[in-house]
């Protein structure tokens, strides 16, 4: 299936065929072998120039002086994006296949290449790896480092690519781990709040609207209406994962290049979809990190919706959670201080994951097409983003697995507001704006007699209106109330049985 605004799907046998349309375009051997000498002789006469005492830049041919320290540290970005290090190599070593298989390196440059590669991945898991900042990025300090290991062949590593289109495909490779990341903890979250509302399936509680006192609903309903949010926030995520999995790779700066190089094997090397079709639109592209970050903070923000009513049930006033200690926190002053402060930062740190995705729009708004160093501001907020939306659902999950629900305090809450005064309209079964008006009055009788609808005798009921009889009392009380929900999706036991059943299933959890 193919996205809006995105390359068509393309077939294996379409991808591999010469004859294709959308093969990479076939040269002679000779003019292969001929750009291919002319690399090798490139190699061989900047191997011989006299190198300055002070690192040259890998772009500094045309240079005579260096930049200043001040330059350097402001361009600098390898303190954050050395977190792409793995992306990196792994697009590196695709693309080094890929030059050999089309001829533009020989077998044993791209065997030094890969193997040069798999020592620096080493020597950077190990901790070895020295980071400099002259080297300016992820990118430089790889490949110099490539270069200081294996020599020449390192050299020809970057033909036909630019680090335009290599931060691209970074980027795209990184962030779709991180969406399978953030999916799986979205999943754990789920599990959590469902193994709540199984172990609390028949608890009525308060459902609030304007955050007064509205209708009595189980707790398992008001569980799994955050369980569905965040199925929504897992497809939107795999949405965007659908939309960016193509493959700038080989759009070099911004124009492409006339090499006779073919994207569609690293595309498919690197498990992309296809290559982007347009080369400029390769290079310019953030929609992706915009789309991940928007589908992040709406996720931030149902936690912290979900923060604030944990927040709100754990306090005295309220009390209808019991957090255990492994997620409270005292007070440095008043020792009988509980708090529940993980889901105080989960409300707090929303306010982040929001930023990040306010910065990303901001920076990208304004830009030209093609690359533009700007978009170097872009790896911080998403990695921010990612880390605090990750650290959000672990805590989220945590504090589900850590908390009681205070029966004894909720059952003592529930006749309080005439929870069930919609269910005693729906009894009366007249139009409902005069039903509307004849159970207002009833509760402007129980407001004065300080009491609860079901306890009106029928005498005065039926003063009120005739249409009343000893029925009624099937209908009045937060448990009748449950039993008489039962349109599709409501509160209803059975209708928030059949919600559970399908959770269950949905998320595989085994239940006794």
């Amino acid at each position: 299936m193919a996205f809006p605004g995105s390359p068509m799907r393309v077939p294996h046998s379409a991808v591999t065929s010469p004859s294709s349309l959308t093969s990479p375009i076939s040269l002679s051997r000779v003019v292969v072998r001929r750009m291919v000498q002319r690399l090798n002789r490139r190699s061989s006469c900047a191997a011989s120039l006299k190198m300055n005492p002070k690192e040259t830049k890998l772009w500094g041919g045309r240079f005579e002086d260096s930049v200043s320290d001040a330059v350097e540290r402001f361009t600098e970005s390898i303190s954050f994006d050395k977190t792409l290090y793995k992306h990196d190599i792994m697009g590196s070593r695709a693309h080094a296949e890929m030059l050999q298989h089309q001829g533009l390196i020989s077998e044993e440059d791209r065997d030094a290449i890969l193997k040069g590669l798999d020592e620096i991945q080493k020597q950077i898991e190990s901790g070895e790896f020295i980071w400099r900042v002259d080297r300016e990025d992820v990118h430089m300090n790889i490949e110099a480092a490539l270069t200081d290991l294996v020599g020449e062949p390192a050299k020809k590593l970057h033909t036909a690519r630019s680090r335009n289109d290599q931060v691209c495909t970074d980027l795209r490779l990184w962030s779709r781990d991180a969406i399978d990341s953030i999916v799986s903890h979205i999943k754990h979250l789920q599990v959590a709040l469902v193994k709540l509302a199984l172990e609390n399936e028949s608890l009525i509680v308060p459902g609030y609207t304007h955050l007064q006192r509205a209708q009595p609903v189980l707790l398992p309903h008001l569980l799994l209406a955050y369980v569905e949010q965040l199925e929504r926030d897992a497809g939107r995520l795999l949405d965007c994962r659908s939309r960016l999995n193509f493959s700038p790779l080989g759009a070099c700066a911004l124009a492409g290049t006339g090499l006779p190089i073919d994207r569609f094997m690293t595309s498919n090397a690197l498990g992309f979809t296809a290559p982007l079709r347009n080369s400029i639109d390769a290079v310019s592209d953030r929609d992706f990190v915009m789309e991940f970050l928007s589908a992040n903070a709406i996720l931030a923000s149902h936690l912290s919706r979900l923060g604030e009513e944990w927040v709100l049930w754990a306090s005295e006033e309220f009390g209808f959670i019991i957090p255990s200690d492994r997620v409270s926190t005292g007070s440095s002053i008043m020792p009988q201080k509980k708090n529940p402060d993980p889901m105080e930062l989960v409300r707090g740190k929303s306010a982040r994951v929001i930023g990040d995705l306010v910065t990303l729009l901001v920076l990208c708004k304004g830009l030209p097409q093609a690359y533009n160093r700007d978009l170097q501001e872009d790896k911080e907020p998403l990695f921010d983003s990612v880390k605090t939306i990750t650290g959000m659902l672990e805590v989220s999950a945590d504090f589900a697995d850590n908390i009681k629900f205070n029966k004894e305090r909720i059952r003592e809450a529930l006749p309080a507001g005439h929870l069930d005064a919609t269910t005693l309209a729906d009894y009366l079964g007249m139009a409902f704006r005069t039903s509307h008006d004849v159970v207002g009055k009833c509760v402007a009788m129980c407001l004065s007699r300080n009491s609860c609808l079901e306890e009106i005798k029928l005498e005065d009921l039926k003063n009120i209106s005739p249409i009343f009889e000893e029925d009624v009392y099937e209908f009045m009380g937060v448990e009748n109330a449950i039993k008489n929900f039962s349109s599709y999706g409501s509160t209803g036991s059975q209708c928030v049985s059949l919600q559970l059943q399908h959770w269950v299933r949905n998320l595989h959890l085994d239940v006794v």
